[in-house]
């Protein structure tokens, strides 16, 4: 299985407002960059949205370590998600689960491959969270 480096963020002015995501795919030594807007959305939209993009990225099954600044994200994928599931995507106090449809096309996004989430401080001078995190902000339409 070919090994991958992700690095992933989500900006938004306004929460809601206008936002951007980005993500740096490193495999082989080569770095790619990926990033897009949206007029209306929120942050969790957006940082949800940058890691299913980079997966989707993806033209085979993949080791991959994926870094997010995202406490929602990486906690969702590895803590509460299958509890969503089994609830029928309803929150342990028995709410809908904001944003369902972006979990259910990140755990499709990832199933083909084997994930190892982890969390980076953000703002704490990592070089690639912090280009991450510039690069999002960039495609925040204003």
């Amino acid at each position: 299985m070919k090994k991958v480096v992700i690095y992933t963020d989500g900006a938004c002015k306004g929460n809601p407002g206008a936002g951007g995501w980005a993500a740096i795919i490193i495999c082989d030594g080569v770095e790619k960059e990926l990033c897009g807007g949206d007029p209306d959305t929120t942050n969790n939209r957006m940082e949800l949205t940058s890691v299913i993009r980079a997966l989707e990225e993806l033209t085979e099954g993949c080791s991959i370590e994926l870094h997010s600044d995202s406490k929602y994200v990486i906690d969702g994928i590895t803590k509460w998600i299958k509890g969503w599931v089994k609830k029928n995507w309803m929150t342990s106090g028995n709410t809908p689960v904001k944003n369902r449809e972006l979990w259910v096309k990140l755990l499709e996004a990832s199933r083909r491959h084997e994930i190892s989430w982890n969390w980076v401080e953000g703002h704490a001078g990592h070089e690639y969270n912090e280009r991450a995190d510039k690069l999002a902000k960039s495609k925040c339409p204003t």
